[in-house]
């Protein structure tokens, strides 16, 4: 009989500090109904959650990540998902006139807040997403430079990628005499004061900087290791399942392999749900639609917003209804369990999966969503897939899970947030060929 990892129900390693709150209402109301011997033991549960509220509040890191109209939808989301795992309290703040911000390659974002409600905050990290024209639109939010100004004289970390360092940072005067790095074709923007280094990441002092989309990564897993040190780190990306070697190139198991057709422009849907993985989604509709597929991401929710696994706010562009009527080449389910569970609860857009598997149309799913959305509902018979390694007791064929991904014919899946470049990458390869999926990666420093 398998045995089930069960979490103590006073155990906080999961839990956020509101939750922690919560649950200490909830014993002291329970007390006044209990025995004394029954008292005697909810009261040392009370100081249990007592103690674990006040460590994990004094341990918990605030984070501002500004984001603005053109601002690279990947770079911040990543940033955000992955502060967010490690504990960190994220604000997500609009430079705009509204929370909403159209980002780029058409993905609509809702903040938390506007920078103006900002102002008098103090925080541990300031990290700035690139993109054109949304670094631009950041170096000239004066609320938002002077923050970043007072925050780096005061010496707290502050970082940015991608254009961000050579467009706000450098132009702020904040990286003078500092090595940094930057989007390639902006290196030559950088003034004689910056020291240029050409890696991945760069960190020196309280000054972190990255490349690109394809090092965002390890450019937010580097940002939990100047907060929280290398163990908090290594604990934060080893469920990511990122690569061993960044930077070289990426490839797929490719099995009954058959030519993937469109009439022209790939015609590609991208539902989305309250729990999605928001950086599964985001790499998937970022890549596809830099290589030219027309992309149309679906709500399963009743509402376009959807608050995704890490609380990242993603408006879509049409209800899943408006996409029922539509024929599309490629269906892909981004992971996260509370999207895959709404997936495999959703019967339209399993009927609507159905009838795309028997008409031999060409369908997808990463992490948590092949063994939770698919298998269930006989979507992967007689196939070949991998899944979240956690899952992988859920497929009825395990041969082939440990791939990073895999494509079956008209099938392809992958593993979690950390394979979700390649994945889109492999989709990119299987639609336009690999020469188009390389310069792509090369574009966005994947390799």
């Amino acid at each position: 009989m398998a045995t089930r990892h069960v979490l103590h129900p006073f155990s906080h390693s999961h839990l956020h500090p509101s939750s922690l709150v919560k649950a200490l209402s909830r014993l002291q109301f329970i007390s006044r109904t209990l025995n004394p011997s029954q008292s005697q033991t909810l009261k040392t549960r009370t100081r249990l959650v007592t103690s674990a509220t006040a460590s994990m509040a004094s341990s918990s890191k605030k984070v501002l990540v500004p984001i603005a109209d053109g601002t690279e939808p990947i770079e911040a989301v990543v940033t955000i998902d992955v502060l967010r795992r490690a504990g960190a309290d994220v604000t997500v703040a609009s430079v705009g006139k509204e929370k909403q911000v159209e980002a780029s390659w058409g993905v609509k974002l809702v903040a938390d807040a506007l920078i103006a409600d900002c102002a008098g905050s103090t925080f541990d990290l300031i990290s700035l997403p690139g993109g054109i024209p949304g670094a631009p639109n950041l170096r000239d939010c004066l609320e938002l430079q002077n923050l970043v100004k007072n925050h780096a004289s005061n010496g707290g970390l502050y970082a940015a990628i991608c254009a961000a360092p050579a467009v706000a940072l450098a132009s702020w005067g904040l990286l003078n005499c500092l090595k940094a790095t930057c989007y390639p074709s902006f290196m030559d923007k950088f003034p004689p004061e910056v020291n240029k280094v050409e890696d991945r990441v760069v960190v020196d002092g309280r000054v972190i900087t990255s490349r690109g989309p394809g090092t965002t990564m390890e450019y937010a897993v580097a940002l939990v290791e100047q907060l929280y040190g290398k163990q908090k780190a290594e604990e934060v990306a080893g469920p990511m399942v990122m690569r061993q070697q960044h930077g070289v190139e990426f490839s797929m198991k490719d099995l009954n392999s058959v030519e993937w057709k469109s009439n022209g422009i790939p015609q590609v849907l991208v539902p989305i749900a309250n729990g999605t993985e928001e950086m599964e989604a985001l790499f998937i509709i970022d890549v596809l639609r830099r290589a030219k597929a027309n992309v149309i991401v679906a709500s399963v929710e009743n509402t376009l917003e959807i608050v995704a696994s890490r609380k990242v706010k993603i408006v879509a562009d049409v209800l899943l209804d408006e996409a029922l009527n539509l024929e599309f080449d490629f269906i892909v389910l981004p992971g996260g369990l509370g999207g895959a569970e709404a997936y495999a609860n959703s019967e339209k857009l399993i009927s609507l999966l159905k009838k795309q598997v028997e008409s031999n149309k060409l369908y997808g799913a990463l992490c948590a969503s092949p063994a939770i959305a698919l298998e269930p509902h006989g979507l992967l018979k007689s196939k070949k897939a991998t899944c979240y390694p956690a899952m992988i007791e859920k497929l009825s064929d395990k041969s082939e899970s440990n791939n990073r991904v895999v494509v079956d014919g008209n099938l392809i899946t992958s593993q979690g947030p950390g394979t979700s470049m390649e994945f889109a990458l492999s989709i990119v390869e299987k639609f336009f060929g690999r020469k188009k999926a390389l310069e792509l990666a090369k574009t966005m420093v994947f390799v």
